[in-house]
C-alpha cells in the first residue's frame, strides 16, 4: 500500500493529490458567468490516491440561450441532471435528459448540449481521466 498522497510510480510534483476526506459546500464555491448569462463553479479537481486525474463542476445553461459549441474531448465525463431538461446530440443522435438523468460521454465524443426547458438547465460534470489537468 502507497503512503497516503503517494501513487506507485505516479510523479505528482504539482499536482493536487485528493487523498483526504472533504465536503465542498455549494454556496462557498465561487460563481463564473457567461457570454450567454449562463453560470459554472469549479468544485475539485486533482488526482485521486488510485491515480486518476479528475475534475468535478457545476454548469447552469439559461433556457433559451444558444446551445454550447459541438465538440470532442479527450477524456470522459460523466454529467448528472441536477435541474431542466437537456439534449445532448452525439455520434448524430439527440436525447433527452431531465433531472436525475445521467449522461456518459465517451473519449473522443463530438457532442453538444443545450437546454430545450423553460427553466434554467442545472448539471454536474464529472470529467476523467485523459487530457484532465490536475
Amino acid at each position: 500500500m502507497a503512503a497516503r498522497g503517494t501513487i506507485p510510480g505516479v510523479s505528482l510534483d504539482d499536482k493536487l493529490v485528493l487523498d483526504a476526506t472533504k465536503v465542498y459546500p455549494f454556496e462557498s464555491l465561487p460563481v463564473k458567468r457567461t457570454a450567454t448569462g449562463g453560470e459554472g463553479r469549479d468544485v475539485l479537481h486533482g488526482v485521486t490516491a488510485t491515480g486518476e486525474a479528475i475534475a468535478l463542476h457545476e454548469s447552469m445553461l439559461p433556457p433559451g440561450a444558444p446551445p454550447n459549441p459541438a465538440h470532442r474531448i479527450a477524456h470522459s465525463e460523466v454529467i448528472m441532471i441536477q435541474q431542466g431538461t437537456v439534449e445532448l446530440t452525439h455520434d448524430g443522435v439527440t436525447e433527452m435528459a431531465g433531472p436525475g438523468g445521467v449522461l456518459f460521454v465517451a473519449l473522443g465524443t463530438l457532442h453538444q448540449m443545450r437546454n430545450t426547458g423553460p427553466t434554467p438547465a442545472r448539471y454536474f460534470v464529472l470529467a476523467i481521466g485523459g487530457d484532465v489537468k490536475p
